[in-house]
């Protein structure tokens, strides 16, 4: 029998374990390390970015999966909906300020590098992040994540997409129908992003 935790649709009072898991999540990621590298205030940076991203989420756009346990969360953009909009950026500079620090300018060109690469067909969702708690990681728990919405692309014959920021990551999502369309770095001589394309089942 599987005792393992249950995977739900994220509620309001989700938020707070959400952003923790996923700021544990990424704390040894090297594409994190790279826009923070001091590892001394990562882990506050970290709080701070994934709370400001899904205290601000717009629920039509976005779709959040949880553990039951809080110890993964995963963040899908909507069709048509996976761009960052231009005035919500403006606002947001003094926090992403606050994030960044001397490297906004970095985490902006990587923004917009990311985004310019980004498939243009319009009916695919895109699975912005999706991380468990370095404990509880090889359990199980991503593929439980993906799982609910991945199921309802295959009943709705709808594509997705992500970018992979590590093999293991990679070989993760192959195991679920991606693969790899292309890969780049990130500026300044950053870590390799894979791009990672899965037509429904």
């Amino acid at each position: 029998m599987d005792s393992g935790p249950g995977v739900r649709r994220a509620e309001p009072e989700d938020l707070e374990p959400a952003v923790e898991a996923l700021a544990a999540a990424f704390y040894d990621d090297p594409a994190w390390i790279h826009l923070m590298p001091d590892p001394g205030d990562r882990v506050e940076r970290l709080l701070r970015f994934f709370s400001e991203v899904l205290s601000h989420a717009d629920p039509v756009a976005t779709d959040v999966w949880v553990t039951d346990d809080g110890s993964g969360a995963a963040v899908w953009k909507a069709p048509g909906r996976w761009s960052s909009d231009p005035l919500e950026t403006v606002r947001s500079g003094p926090s992403m300020w606050r994030v960044f620090g001397r490297r906004l300018p970095l985490a902006t060109r990587t923004l917009m590098r990311v985004e310019r690469r980004h498939p243009r067909r319009p009916d695919h969702w895109y699975l912005q992040f999706l991380g468990v708690v370095p404990a509880r990681q090889g359990q199980g728990l991503g593929s439980r994540l993906m799982g609910p919405l991945l199921g309802r692309l295959d009943e709705g014959r709808l594509p997705a997409f992500l970018e992979a920021s590590t093999d293991r990551s990679r070989a993760l999502y192959e195991r679920h129908g991606f693969d790899v369309t292309a890969t780049f770095h990130m500026p300044r001589r950053g870590p390799l992003l894979r791009q990672m394309w899965r037509d429904p089942r």
